[in-house]
Parts: C-alpha cells; sequence; structure tokens
C-alpha cells in the first residue's frame, strides 16, 4: 500500500499539538505552503522572549552547511527548543553532509529548511533519511480545478463568501499563484465594509482591478457562445495591454477548457451532475458551461481545437516561427476556433 503524502494541514495540526520532529525539509513548486508553514513556525512556536536567543533565520546562499549543523547541536537558551530556518536551501551544497547530524539530532532543535522551485530526489539516501528523522513535505501546484475552491475557503475563513462568477474570474485571471492570489484577496477583504459579506464579479472588477469585460473568463465565455465581436474586442485588448495579458496565460486558460470539454463528452451521463463527476468539478454548476460549449463545438472540432492551441504555444515561444507577433498568432488562433 503506497504511504500517504503529508498535508500542510497535518503539519500545522501536530504543530499546535506541540508534537515537534527534529528536522522538517519543505520543498516544491508551489511557495505558497513552505511560506505558510515556516511563518507558522516562527511565530508559534517560541514565545517572544524565547525568541531573541533562541531562534535564528539563515539563508542557504550566505551560509555553509557545517554551519547550520553546528547551530543545531546548540543547546537552547532558557527555552525547551530553539528554531532554526534555513531560508533558500535548494541553494546548498554538500546536503548529503547533513546524513551524519540526522543520525543523532538534538532533540532541543527543530530545523527548518524551505526549499522553493524544485524538489530532492525521492530516490536519494538523504531524502529517504530525512523523510525517516523527520519531515519531508512536497507543495505541489495547485491545478485550476482547485483554485476555486481554495479561494471560497480562503474567504470563508474570514466570514466572507464570493459568488461563483467572482471566484472564477479571480482564479482565470491571476492563475495558479496561491501568494498572488492570497494577497490579492486580503487587499480586498480589507476594501470591504463591515456590511459587505459577499464578494460579486463588479467587487472584484474595482478592488483587485480585473476587468469583467476583458479577461481570460470572458474571452472563454465569448467562445463559448461564439460571440466573434466580442471574442475580438477582448483579443484587441489583450494586444494592446501584453504585460497584464501574456498570451502564456491565456493559451493555458483555453487549453484547459477545452481539454476538459473533450472528456466531456466521455462522460456517460450528459447532465450537470454527469459531467461534474467526469470532470472533477466541486459543484454541478461548474458543468454549464461545458454543457453549453458542446451545443456549439462537435468533438471533433474539439480535437482540432486543442491542435491548433498547442501549435500557437509553440509558435509563441519561436518554433517555426520567425516574426508573427504573439497579437497575430492569437487572432489566428481564435479565428480558427471559431470557424
Amino acid at each position: 500500500m503506497a504511504k500517504q503524502e503529508i498535508t500542510h494541514v497535518d503539519i500545522v495540526k501536530d504543530l499546535q499539538a506541540k508534537k515537534y520532529k527534529p528536522v522538517y525539509y519543505l520543498m516544491g513548486e508551489e511557495s505558497y505552503y513552505i511560506d505558510r508553514i515556516a511563518d507558522y513556525m516562527a511565530d508559534t512556536i517560541l514565545t517572544e522572549e524565547e525568541k531573541e536567543f533562541n531562534q535564528i533565520i539563515l539563508y542557504a546562499s550566505d551560509t555553509e552547511l557545517s554551519t547550520i549543523i553546528n547551530a543545531a547541536k546548540r543547546y537552547p537558551m532558557m527555552a525547551e527548543h530553539q528554531v532554526i530556518i534555513v531560508k533558500e536551501a535548494q541553494n546548498l551544497k554538500n546536503l548529503d553532509e547533513l546524513s551524519f547530524y540526522l543520525q543523532k539530532p538534538q532533540p532541543s532543535t527543530i530545523l527548518v529548511f524551505c526549499h522553493k522551485n524544485g524538489t530532492l530526489d525521492k530516490r536519494k539516501k538523504i531524502t529517504l533519511e530525512i523523510e525517516k528523522t523527520g519531515v519531508l513535505f512536497e507543495s505541489k501546484r495547485m491545478k485550476e480545478a482547485q483554485l476555486p475552491g481554495f479561494i471560497t475557503t480562503y474567504l470563508k475563513k474570514k466570514g466572507i463568501d464570493i459568488e461563483p462568477q467572482a471566484c472564477q474570474l479571480i482564479a482565470e485571471s491571476i492563475g495558479s499563484d496561491l501568494n498572488r492570489i492570497s494577497s490579492e484577496l486580503d487587499k480586498l477583504f480589507l476594501s470591504l465594509s463591515p456590511q459587505q459579506k459577499r464578494v460579486t464579479p463588479e467587487l472584484v472588477e474595482r478592488h483587485i482591478g480585473i476587468s469583467k469585460d476583458f479577461n481570460n473568463f470572458e474571452l472563454r465565455n465569448a467562445l463559448i457562445e461564439k460571440n466573434v465581436f466580442k471574442a475580438n474586442q477582448i483579443i484587441k485588448y489583450f494586444e494592446e495591454n501584453p504585460k497584464s495579458n501574456p498570451i502564456q496565460m491565456t493559451l493555458s486558460v483555453l487549453f484547459n477548457f477545452f481539454s476538459n470539454l473533450m472528456l466531456a463528452y466521455y462522460a456517460p451521463e450528459k447532465s450537470e451532475q454527469g459531467i461534474a463527476a467526469q470532470l472533477g468539478l466541486r459543484t454541478p454548476w461548474q458543468s454549464r458551461d461545458y454543457m453549453s460549449a458542446m451545443r456549439k463545438y462537435s468533438a471533433v472540432k474539439v480535437m482540432y481545437i486543442i491542435s491548433d492551441i498547442r501549435e500557437c504555444d509553440a509558435r509563441s515561444k519561436g518554433v517555426g516561427n520567425p516574426s508573427t507577433s504573439n497579437g497575430d498568432l492569437l487572432k489566428e488562433l481564435i479565428y480558427k476556433i471559431l470557424h
């Protein structure tokens, strides 16, 4: 039976119960949970008085592993524990030398490594030793389908509800960068009056700066409806504002939608519930766009569209395309989708 992967919730629950491990290696492509766990440990394990002598923040780019190990071997001063947090751990050299410390770690030391934008090779001996002695946590990039759930849960903890379209608008426009999403949600929360307990698309447009008329979410809606005029309006706006509307983000949104649309054709039951189950959607209402698109696009057409998006992506990266601009590539793609 495969070992169940530890989650950030599991780690926080143990920390709240004061069940500490001698070493934590936090790694992965999604920095959000790495930061949340490390910040929680820095804020809660020691009292403010204890932190002065017993909490150390180090940066791997400026620190030798031997220095980190020597610090970890020290005893805390007038406290039960000392906390050492090593940031930018992906820059550490000779990590294998940590194995000597792991054989007999200092029980009063909580040693935390924050390794972003990558992971350790799980087949290596040092990785297995870290997992055996402490906690090895991988923070994976969140999938597009999970973003509305993250947004809804984040705001619910603050006592705020959000309309499905507003939630989808944020997810589609910002993408899967959880740090940026949480930052924008915090700004949105602070802008609300005490009486406002529900976020609408209008509030998102006003306070986050995402236009409900010109964004990838609305482009997708225009394509679902086969609204040629609106789709061309949006891509013209994208062409004039390339920094805030990069083509890669647009292609990612379109590829995810039409790939899911292709999967929807294989749903045993073509109802809201059936398609939601087929695509792993949180609620049946999310399947309505796919049902609408199935009335506009045949399965064969969707296959061609997916191929066209892939070709556009390659050409936007310079493959077989010496001179066509991203704006013209997107115009060509939208024409192929709609005709």
